[in-house]
């Protein structure tokens, strides 16, 4: 079986499906999802219109393969920075949605295609979820000490009964911080993360998309004040 996977069949259908991805993300940077188009990419590298569909069954498989790919880099760049974080729960914030940021803003085309306008006739694979939810791991650890006040509670609270409907978030929450749905801050690990996702996201797009321009004010600045606030609604020291 391993054999197998490093046989030059299997080396050379791995570089071509890389290159047809590299190919399609300069088609995306150009003209957006819409600009992606098999028989173009096909033409560029040099294979036929049916060699192609050797590779990705359509556009779609494709555009889940790019997808696939982002929501891994953003989990990646995340993780990455979550190495050896400062023992101050906002400055570890701060990092994090600092390296999400950054990530945004240099691959913006990637960023848009899987948090901007949803792609007519398109839908995203549901393992996107499952990814989604890797990249925020970090923060769940972080909120996970938190004490929530008043004004967050109610979203403490949905997620707190979310846990209990949904094995999959429970298994999220066990994953990166150990607890149980039934543990004392179990909907506080979750809160945090979604609330701060929220507003991570709103930053970044509006970053991304240039409706900041003219505002007078950097994105960083902005989505460090949010998340000073958000570190103060749950009391992290």
């Amino acid at each position: 079986m391993a054999a197998a996977a490093t046989s030059p069949r299997a080396r050379y259908r791995e570089q071509t499906r890389t290159q047809i991805k590299e190919t399609a993300l300069a088609q995306l940077a150009k003209g957006g999802p819409s600009a992606v188009a098999l028989t173009r990419i096909a033409k560029e590298i040099g294979l036929s219109g049916p060699a192609l569909y050797r590779y990705f069954a359509n556009r779609d498989d494709l555009l889940h393969a790019l997808v696939r790919d982002a929501y891994d880099d953003i989990a990646t760049t995340i993780h990455h920075a979550a190495t050896d974080l400062p023992d101050s729960p906002t400055t570890a914030l701060h990092r994090l949605t600092d390296a999400y940021l950054d990530w945004a803003t240099t691959e913006p085309h990637r960023y848009l295609l899987i948090q901007g306008n949803p792609i007519p006739g398109y839908a995203a694979p549901p393992d996107t979820i499952r990814r989604a939810r890797a990249a925020m791991g970090p923060f769940v650890k972080i909120f996970a000490n938190g004490r929530p006040t008043t004004a967050v509670q109610p979203v403490v609270d949905e997620m707190t009964t979310w846990l209990h409907q949904d094995e999959t978030a429970a298994d999220w929450l066990h994953e990166y911080t150990g607890l149980t749905p039934d543990a004392p801050n179990a909907g506080c690990a979750l809160a945090g993360p979604v609330l701060a996702w929220s507003h991570l996201h709103g930053t970044a797009h509006l970053e991304v998309s240039g409706q900041y321009t003219g505002m007078g004010h950097h994105a960083r600045t902005l989505l460090r004040a949010q998340m000073t606030m958000l570190a103060t609604a749950f009391h992290l020291s």
